[in-house]
């Protein structure tokens, strides 16, 4: 897939899928409104909550634009990636993506005080563990076969690892 296709794509999607679970859907639930009068330990939650937004929304700009750049594709399944998405933040999880937008709706849930977004967090997280355990990773093994099968065994799933991955050096002792 030409790149230019492929950034049209992402941004098509990102504001499709993560556009509608992360932004759409809470604004729906909680109506974007803070509650008020503000406690100073109210205060500390909705700044956590900002900043964690914030991280959340440069990591999944990031995931999107690796899907662009060093898999020639998009996160969408209808036109997947020409190669196995391994760098980056990829290197630290596998799903980080998914993790990104879990992360918007929590950090929503600490600004606007929101019991129902924090619940609504915990089900997206659940129904994109479902998909990504019952279809992605099958789709990604058949697709890429030993080459995922290695990234999968060294990266986790949902907890990042503390050192990035190194595709080279893992390769390399696996085969000594």
């Amino acid at each position: 897939m030409r790149r230019s296709a492929a950034a049209v794509g992402s941004a098509v999607f990102f504001v499709v899928a993560p556009g509608v679970v992360a932004g759409l859907v809470p604004w729906l639930i909680s109506g974007w409104q803070v509650p008020g009068p503000r406690s100073p330990f109210a205060i500390i939650r909705m700044t956590s909550g900002a900043i964690l937004l914030v991280v959340a929304v440069v990591l999944l700009v990031r995931a999107f634009a690796r899907f662009v750049v060093e898999g020639g594709g998009t996160p969408a399944p209808v036109a997947p990636t020409e190669r196995l998405v391994v760098g980056g933040d990829y290197r630290f999880v596998r799903n980080p993506m998914y993790l990104a937008v879990v992360m918007a709706v929590l950090g929503q849930a600490m600004i606007f005080g929101s019991r129902a977004l924090l619940i609504y967090a915990l089900v997206v997280w659940a129904i994109m563990a479902a998909f990504v355990r019952w279809y992605e990773e099958p789709v990604l093994l058949e697709r890429y076969g030993d080459q995922y099968q290695r990234y999968r065994q060294a990266v986790r799933a949902w907890v990042p690892r503390l050192h990035p991955w190194q595709a080279d050096a893992d390769h390399a002792g696996n085969s000594v």
